[in-house]
């Protein structure tokens, strides 16, 4: 899965890396970005404009924002089956942009999980592949809601966890982004493990484990 990943780059950075899209002119360094706070993503519009949506998706038709809470990752398996998701897989997708994520190892035969954090050997910023919704309050107020898509884990993570997110490579990016509506088996291909060849983890400290912790040293290893 994917609990807590980080964005630190300046937009600067993020604009120089993803020339394609527009970004805001400031953006906070993040070190530890949780479920219920916002993210910056690009959604399938025409503008490929980066906003930020809340991390937790609520579908339009949901009778309660509150579920959202429960809808961090959707299985990149089961997308078009679920129908929390499948709307959304043909119609709203998009890119949630990062440059590490965290994930808990579990000690054989504790309790004890030791969190560690990953990225790209390069250090660049990335983009998971995401869909996105919008929900209507009755006050006429509208959420902007995002859930990040999992996969099976390359041979970096499967030592770590049974998932992990996924990373979509820039040759896939343009077609995630088409806002034209796709049939599943036109994009499954898409969500693929990243390799792991081109990315690192190491353990880090327990510190990350609270969501208001949020600075640097949290990414430092230990």
């Amino acid at each position: 899965m994917c609990g807590r990943f980080t964005l630190t780059v300046q937009p600067t950075d993020l604009q120089q890396a993803f020339p394609q899209y527009t970004f805001p002119a400031e953006a906070k360094s993040r070190f530890n970005i949780a479920p219920g706070q916002p993210v910056l993503a690009v959604p399938n519009t025409p503008a490929l404009k980066a906003e930020y949506f809340l991390w937790g998706l609520i579908p339009s038709w949901a009778k309660d924002p509150a579920m959202g809470a429960r809808l961090i990752n959707a299985r990149a398996e089961t997308l078009s089956e679920k129908p929390s998701f499948r709307s959304a897989y043909r119609y709203k997708r998009c890119l949630i942009f990062a440059d590490g994520f965290y994930e808990w190892k579990t000690t054989p035969g504790t309790k004890a999980k030791t969190p560690y954090f990953i990225r790209l050997k390069t250090r660049e910023p990335f983009a998971f592949a995401g869909l996105w919704d919008e929900w209507h309050a009755a006050d006429g107020s509208l959420i902007r809601s995002c859930v990040i898509i999992t996969t099976t884990p390359n041979a970096l993570m499967s030592t770590l966890h049974e998932r992990m997110p996924v990373i979509l490579p820039s040759a896939a990016r343009e077609k995630w982004l088409d806002p034209a509506p796709h049939k599943p088996e036109t994009l499954q291909a898409l969500l693929a493990p990243y390799p792991a060849e081109e990315m690192t983890a190491y353990p880090v400290s327990t510190l990350v484990n609270r969501p208001e912790n949020d600075r640097p040293e949290l990414i430092l290893p230990q």
